[in-house]
């Protein structure tokens, strides 16, 4: 294999991989990812790593008796919110979409629970 080809196949790994990181990855959330909580939240919160556009990006938040969010998300720069409804001790899971300013579209899921 000639060096060009060689350069031109890592230089293509390499745009890959810079592409696939300039989505807006989640940061940070509170409450924590896979975390247990003593005191039912108020809110999820949760922290990407670039800007949000507030149109399309959203929380969902499910427990054992169904969506327990107060709807539409906050969004202000790179951190997003919801209010939710007072939860009962048991495990709740949160499904979040954002779109980055630059346009690209990420989305995830993670648990928390309420309680010992």
């Amino acid at each position: 294999m000639s060096y060009k080809r060689i350069f031109a196949a890592s230089f293509s790994l390499l745009v890959s991989f810079s592409v696939a990181f300039a989505h807006a990855q989640l940061e940070s959330a509170s409450p924590a990812v896979g975390s247990t909580v003593g005191k039912a939240p108020t809110q999820v919160s949760l922290s990407f790593t670039q800007r949000l556009e507030p149109s399309y990006s959203s929380i969902e938040v499910r427990g054992p008796g169904g969506r327990v969010d107060q709807g539409k998300a906050s969004v202000s720069g790179v951190h997003m919110t919801v209010g939710i409804n007072a939860l009962t001790p048991g495990t709740y899971h949160v499904h979040w979409r954002a779109l980055s300013v630059d346009t690209h579209k990420t989305e995830g899921s993670f648990s928390f629970t309420v309680g010992k």
